[in-house]
C-alpha cells in the first residue's frame, strides 16, 4: 500500500505504560504562504539534480506544541521541532494523533504538520492556492523547505511516512551542505530510498496505489454519496478499509443536493506517485552531510515490498539502521505505541509522568 541512525540513550528505556496527560495546545490552522521565488538551502555548488521548473507552492500547516514548548518565548528559535509528513492520498489529519503522542511524551517539543502539494487544504480542489507543476518528490520537498524558511524554523527531526519518507529524504538532500549547523535526525517510515513497489493481494494489484489513483480518476463526479463511492471502489476490487478511507477525501460539490467531489488534486497526485516510484535517493545515504542521521522503520505486516534488490541489507551496509515494527503499512495508526518507542530515544529525555505511569494511554 501507499503512505536513521538514531541518537541512542545510554542503557535501555523501560517499556512505559502511558497515561492521558494534559492536552497540549494545538495552534489554529493557518495557510503558510511561501513568498520567496527560490530556496536558499542548496548552495550553488551542491551536486544535486533538482526539477527547478516547479516553483515552491504555498502549504497549509498546523503546529502542535507540548505544554513546555507553548510557554517558551515566541522569539525563541531553539524550541526543538519535528516535521511530520504524510503519504500519498493522505493529509496532515492522518498524523494528528501521533503528533499529539509525541508532544505529550516530550512536552518541550513542537511538531509541524503539513498538507503536501495537491493534498488536503493545500489542494486547489479544497480551496487552497494550488501548485504549479511538475509535481515531483523534489518539488514537494522544496515546498516544505520554503515553508520552514518562511517560518524561520530549522527542525531537529524530519519524519515521513511512505511517500512522505522520500519527501523528507529529498529535503535532507536539498540542504546542499557538507556539514549541518546542528544535528538532524531523519525517520523514514515503511519506504525505501530507491525503487519502490507496493504489494497487495495475491496478484499484487489489490489496493495498489497506482491502481487506486487510476480508479479514482475514472469515477465521474459529482459522487452521489460516500456509500456510492465505497460500492464503486469495492466493485473494482479494492478493500473495504481503503474504500472507506477514500471517503475522507470528499467534500460537498458546488451543485449541492448532497453531491460530493474530491478535496485533492488527482492529476497532480498521479504525477507525484509516478515520481515516488522512480525517484532515487541512495546518494543521500552513501554520502550524508555531517550531522545527518537516517533511520528506517520496516512494517513487518506491510504489503510494501522491502525485498527490492537487497535494499534492507544495503541500507545497513551504508551504516544506517532499519527497525522492524509489528504493524501493517499504516504504522502510526496500527501500532502507534510501538512506533513511539522506536522513535523515542532520538527525542531525548522523556517526560517523567510517562515513565512512571501505570495507567494505559488512551485517546
Amino acid at each position: 500500500m501507499i503512505g536513521a541512525r538514531g541518537l541512542s540513550l545510554a542503557g535501555h528505556l523501560p517499556q512505559p505504560r502511558l497515561v492521558q496527560p494534559r492536552r497540549p495546545r494545538t495552534s489554529a490552522r493557518v495557510t503558510c504562504q511561501a513568498g520567496a521565488p527560490a530556496l536558499q538551502y542548496a548552495t550553488a555548488g551542491a551536486a544535486v539534480a533538482l526539477d527547478a521548473a516547479a516553483p515552491p507552492a504555498p502549504l497549509s500547516c498546523e503546529l502542535v506544541q507540548g505544554n513546555l514548548a507553548r510557554f517558551s518565548s515566541v522569539r525563541d528559535r531553539n524550541i526543538p521541532t519535528a516535521v511530520l509528513v504524510h503519504g500519498i492520498l493522505g493529509s496532515r489529519r492522518n498524523l494528528q494523533s501521533f503528533a499529539h503522542m509525541i508532544v505529550e511524551g516530550f512536552p518541550s517539543w513542537q511538531v509541524l504538520l503539513v498538507d503536501l502539494r495537491c493534498h488536503g487544504e493545500s489542494a486547489a480542489a479544497a480551496g487552497g492556492p494550488g501548485a504549479a507543476g511538475p509535481h515531483t518528490v523534489d518539488a514537494a520537498a522544496r515546498d516544505v523547505l520554503e515553508l520552514l524558511r518562511e517560518r524561520r524554523m530549522f527542525p531537529q527531526m524530519l519524519i515521513g511516512h511512505s511517500f512522505g519518507g522520500k519527501v523528507v529524504m529529498s529535503m535532507a538532500r536539498q540542504f546542499g551542505v557538507s556539514s549541518l549547523p546542528r544535528p538532524v535526525q531523519v525517520w523514514v517510515l515503511d519506504t525505501l530510498p530507491g525503487e519502490v513497489r507496493a504489494g497487495g493481494g495475491v496478484d499484487g494489484t489489490a489496493d495498489h496505489p497506482a491502481n487506486l489513483i487510476a480508479a479514482l480518476q475514472s469515477l465521474p463526479t459529482p459522487i452521489a454519496s460516500r456509500a456510492a463511492l465505497i460500492d464503486a471502489l469495492a466493485a473494482r476490487g479494492f478493500s473495504l478499509p481503503v474504500s472507506r478511507w477514500m471517503t475522507t477525501n470528499l467534500r460537498p460539490h458546488e451543485a449541492g443536493g448532497g453531491a460530493l467531489t474530491w478535496s485533492f488534486d488527482l492529476d497532480g497526485i498521479a504525477d507525484l506517485y509516478r515520481s515516488y516510484e522512480s525517484t532515487c535517493l541512495w546518494d543521500l545515504l552513501e554520502a550524508p552531510p555531517q550531522g545527518l542521521r537516517v533511520d528506517f522503520v520496516r512494517a513487518t505486516r506491510s504489503t510494501f515490498r522491502w525485498d527490492v534488490g537487497g535494499a534492507e541489507g544495503r541500507i545497513a551496509g551504508l551504516g544506517h539502521r532499519v527497525h522492524a515494527l509489528e504493524a501493517g503499512h499504516w504504522v502510526h495508526t496500527e501500532n502507534p505505541g510501538g512506533l513511539f518507542e522506536i522513535l523515542a530515544p532520538t527525542f531525548g529525555v522523556r517526560d517523567l509522568h510517562m515513565q512512571k505511569s501505570t495507567v494505559p494511554f488512551a485517546r
